[in-house]
């Protein structure tokens, strides 16, 4: 037969009503109506068939069922709250945790990086690069930033900003090659891909109306990451993206040779595991993302 075990927001409620001898008090420190409090002390009194409390006209007296009831019971809930206290202070010490894509990370999050820990500096970031989808059931990891519609069953998401995307090369490129006056003209010049983003190319052109002639032997790069680099040192013109290119776009050793730009039904999300967004660390490194994340806006 199982153990009878109480009900444990009524439990604390008693404790706490036990302890300032006072319903109103009682309500004030939990943030709930005194009558709430009247509600859950009445539940564990019917749990357990005994009157713990005396409602007399001066106020509230615990009955001799009650003294003994507070006198073994508050201890150990307070075991409980220290031992929760002790557990979540040793996490929030431990490393922060965070799966990020690898050119999020380093066209990013990287340049960002050095002040956040020049405001944080007790706190550290771990990195894990990977592109594969974030499962937190199996993957040791705190949260993580990924590109999607913000719809991870069992997560909390934060929207850090949309995808955008518009061809961008190197000035150098253009110095000596044909004009580009339409969206076709870009075809005169190599076209780079990236392997993740390969309909990028497709759908600007579908944006404008157009379709993309087929390649016979498209020039792919493994990563967006290398595909930008490629577009750098002047192998042609890749499909960008500016959030993540704007030092490049700045200092113009990339430029955007037409003046078009697809936005997608997509963004870069902070997410993480469901109902843990009250941990401090995840909210001060969430809030910081989302101030940085204004900042290009």
């Amino acid at each position: 037969m199982s153990p009878r075990f109480p009900p444990l927001n009524p439990l604390h409620v008693f404790i706490c009503a036990a302890q300032h001898c006072s319903f109103t008090r009682a309500a004030e420190e939990l943030r709930v109506s005194q009558s709430a409090v009247s509600r859950q002390v009445a539940v564990l009194e019917l749990f357990l068939g005994l009157r713990l409390f005396l409602r007399e006209r001066p106020g509230l007296k615990l009955t001799p069922d009650g003294v003994q009831y507070l006198a073994e019971v508050a201890p150990a809930f307070q075991a409980i709250v220290d031992a929760t206290e002790r557990l979540t202070q040793t996490s929030e010490r431990e490393p922060l945790r965070l799966q990020v894509y690898q050119t999020f990370m380093a066209k990013w999050l990287m340049r960002r990086l050095p002040e956040f820990q020049a405001l944080h500096p007790e706190m550290q970031i771990r990195i894990d690069s990977s592109v594969v989808p974030v499962d937190f059931t199996r993957h040791r990891v705190d949260a993580a930033i990924q590109l999607g519609q913000g719809d991870w069953p069992g997560t909390e998401v934060t929207l850090l900003f949309g995808d955008s995307f518009q061809p961008v090369c190197s000035p150098k490129l253009l110095e000596k090659g044909p004009p580009i006056e339409g969206p076709l003209d870009l075809l005169r010049y190599p076209v780079l891909h990236s392997y993740y983003r390969r309909r990028d190319w497709d759908d600007w052109f579908a944006s404008l109306g157009l379709v993309m002639p087929k390649e016979d032997q498209p020039t792919i790069f493994p990563s967006s990451l290398l595909t930008y680099q490629a577009a750098v040192d002047g192998l042609g013109i890749a499909m960008g993206q500016p959030a993540m290119l704007k030092t490049e776009l700045d200092n113009r050793s990339l430029v955007c040779p037409f003046p078009h730009s697809v936005k997608r039904d997509l963004g870069y999300y902070f997410v993480i595991p469901e109902a843990m967004g009250n941990r401090r660390r995840l909210r001060t490194f969430r809030n910081w993302l989302v101030k940085e994340a204004g900042k290009d806006q």
